[in-house]
């Protein structure tokens, strides 16, 4: 923010610092660009350490094989987006649409995704709209189905640990697109902790069954 008030459009960047999510998205906004420094000043006597190699961004997860994925008009590009992304790293996708920025009504895309996801056809659903909320509150209609609106990572890791979370809702309103690369990152390959948690999503299913009858 320091930089855009300065008028600078470009940020030279430590090759061993650690760029957030966040601050990539918030660099975008400001049409800034971060630069990584090549060579680094070292002072007499002291040595200069490599910078630890960079972690590999694919997610690994012997588990999660499909996944369905869907959006409306509000969130289609940034659909299209994470589907090259999620396949590059090995997912199969289903995209259920839609297939352009025309409007239309999220209830059916969030409806296509929850369905395929409490059939089974898909171990994990991801649907966006402009806020996320819209899609969960549509998505949590279809038995079997847990979808958690999600901001951040911390809400990401928890859904995933504490509810067993089956379907992701995200708003391209509210997120940059290297957000919701973490966010799905995290949500994908966090398993469900079990323990104390499993009865309370054991009785999240039995509502659900009091209305099935």
């Amino acid at each position: 923010m320091d930089a855009a008030r300065q008028g600078k459009k470009v940020i030279m960047v430590r090759s061993n610092s650690i760029i957030t999510a966040a601050a990539r998205d918030e660099a975008d906004r400001q049409g800034i660009t971060l630069s990584l420094e090549t060579d680094i000043a070292v002072s007499p006597g002291v040595s200069a350490q490599p910078a630890p190699a960079e972690k590999s961004s694919q997610i690994k997860s012997e588990e999660i094989k499909t996944i369905a994925l869907g959006a409306d008009h509000g969130g289609f590009q940034m659909k299209e987006t994470l589907k090259q992304s999620l396949a590059e790293e090995g997912y199969t996708i289903i995209d259920v649409g839609t297939e352009s920025a025309n409007p239309c009504d999220y209830p059916d895309f969030a409806y296509a995704v929850a369905s395929l996801v409490s059939s089974g056809k898909a171990e994990r659903g991801i649907m966006i709209d402009s806020v996320g909320v819209a899609s969960a509150i549509v998505a949590n209609k279809v038995p079997g189905v847990r979808a958690v609106p999600c901001y951040d990572e911390f809400v990401a890791r928890s859904s995933r640990e504490h509810n067993n979370a089956n379907m992701l809702t995200l708003g391209s309103k509210i997120l940059g697109i290297e957000m919701v690369k973490s966010i799905v990152r995290i949500w994908l390959v966090t398993p469900f902790a079990g323990g104390r948690h499993l009865p309370r999503v054991n009785k999240i299913s039995d509502v659900e069954k009091r209305f099935l009858k």
